[in-house]
């Protein structure tokens, strides 16, 4: 825990609420996976359910599920304004997220995966049970309901898969 959250504040430490933000995910998560002693354990949710709703949800104006997996250096450049993300979301390391991000389930039939060192830019939608490859990227304002391979880039709603010809016809 100490280790992923020591990688998390050097990604973020210039915005003191995403800090406090990634804090309380820390803890929450301990609480969730790691910590066993029953009755201390009721008492000390209490105290990350308090951080969650000051930190997160009021100061941050986000929502980070203590249950989702998220890999070290999470970078949020705009701070959590605005980001959901999904209790069963998986999230790489080395990942970075703009702000108004939801990485949300759909329907019910799963979560998002999110692959290491993948780029989600601000407004993007990622729904359902998707795989974000490693170090794809996702445009913004995309709407992505469908698998992005490694080293791809998303754009569009619905989101669709950009070549590189594609980019140079569309600026010139």
């Amino acid at each position: 825990m100490m280790a992923d959250l020591r990688s998390h504040l050097k990604s973020n430490r210039s915005n003191p609420v995403t800090v406090m933000v990634l804090v309380t995910y820390c803890f929450g998560s301990w609480l969730y996976r790691d910590f066993k002693v029953p009755v201390l354990r009721k008492l000390l949710w209490l105290l990350y359910r308090a951080m969650d709703l000051v930190f997160v949800r009021i100061l941050g104006h986000g929502e980070v599920s203590p249950y989702c997996k998220i890999g070290r250096n999470l970078h949020l450049p705009h701070g959590i304004n605005g980001v959901f993300i999904n209790a069963k979301a998986v999230i790489g390391s080395r990942v970075t997220i703009f702000h108004q991000v939801t990485l949300g389930d759909r329907n019910q039939l799963g979560s998002p995966t999110i692959g290491d060192g993948a780029f989600i830019g601000a407004g993007a939608k990622i729904l359902g049970p998707v795989r974000i490859g490693d170090n794809a990227q996702i445009g913004a304002n995309a709407v992505v309901v469908k698998d992005v391979p490694a080293g791809a880039t998303a754009v569009g709603i619905p989101a669709q898969i950009i070549t590189s010809s594609r980019i140079r016809s569309a600026s010139g």
